[in-house]
């Protein structure tokens, strides 16, 4: 059985880099396994708040930290031709010594894609282009030299070198919940497929479509790493949890369903509640601490809650 991981969910939201830099590096003394950027231009509902690009930023990041693992929950396929995006995470495992997570996804902000004049496809059609773009990247990862003439993408003897550190290529992360088409798309391509948390009220039947699209593919279920971007607000007592929550609800509580996926209270309480679950199969936790990842809760859960789950 795989151990359990945590994972920092850190959006780039109003956050200056020296700030960002030093709380993954605090993140990183605390023992996290790996930090997680969006890849968005801005922020919805606060676009001119400020908002560093995704790629500039872990090439930063793999610069001024050494242990922890890199990536972006999730990069938007729609922004960036595959095999660039091969070229561009071969070589940040290279800069980072081997600590890139490939995390991806087939986008979905349509006022961002407008925004920024990317064509925005219909969802079955973003798809297929990830589903494509997935191949090209393996290949080129894999391949001397690649080969692909496909719907969307095409590659004629492309090089790709240097070749990732990570064999046979860094871990591939999947974003996404669909569970006719997307969750197929995990079942063929990912080493991790992570639950968005607006489809954790669904995780059960979610997980369960995955392991069918594995079974029709003839892929071993036991090869895909499960994984949940989730909300934890925590307090050391009943009385700074109630403050944390307080808070979180003021940061969050518009874009997400806090009452309904969050887990939150006392550290007993939040461990209880993550027990159950990777009772349900989840091994790793990429979240988001109700206080935006404010120091004190950071060492709280560290101390508190990650030891308990081990």
């Amino acid at each position: 059985m795989r151990a359990v991981k945590f994972g920092l969910f850190y959006p780039q939201v109003g956050q200056s880099f020296e700030v960002y830099r030093d709380r993954v590096r605090l993140a990183e003394k605390l023992g996290y396994d790996s930090v997680f950027c969006v890849d968005h231009m801005w922020q919805r509902g606060m676009p001119e708040v400020d908002h560093l690009e995704a790629w500039t930023l872990l090439s930063a990041l793999a610069a001024t930290t050494e242990r922890i693992r890199l990536g972006a929950l999730v990069l938007c396929n729609s922004y960036r031709n595959p095999a660039l995006l091969a070229k561009m995470a071969s070589s940040l495992d290279h800069v980072s010594g081997g600590r890139v997570v490939l995390g991806i996804g087939s986008g979905w902000m349509d006022e961002e894609y407008r925004g920024y004049g990317y064509p925005f496809p219909s969802t079955l059609e973003r798809i297929e282009q990830l589903d494509e773009a997935l191949e090209v990247i393996k290949r080129l990862f894999t391949e001397k030299t690649a080969d692909f003439q496909g719907k969307y993408y095409q590659l004629d003897k492309a090089y790709n070198r240097p070749a990732p550190t990570q064999k046979p290529h860094p871990p591939i992360l999947i974003g996404g919940g669909g569970e006719k088409y997307m969750l197929k798309v995990v079942a063929r391509h990912a080493d991790i497929w992570n639950c968005p948390n607006n489809h954790a009220l669904e995780f059960d039947a979610r997980l369960a479509a995955l392991k069918r699209h594995c079974d029709s593919l003839g892929r071993d279920f036991a090869e895909i790493e499960v994984s949940e971007q989730c909300f934890i607000v925590v307090g050391a007592d009943q009385a700074e949890f109630e403050k944390n929550w307080t808070m979180a609800k003021m940061l969050f509580g518009k874009a997400f369903d806090l009452e309904n996926t969050a887990f939150r209270g006392t550290p007993d309480q939040v461990v209880e509640q993550l027990q159950k679950r990777v009772a349900q199969g989840v091994t790793f936790f990429t979240f988001l601490s109700g206080d935006f990842h404010a120091p004190q809760s950071l060492e709280l859960i560290a101390e508190k809650v990650i030891p308990a789950l081990r």
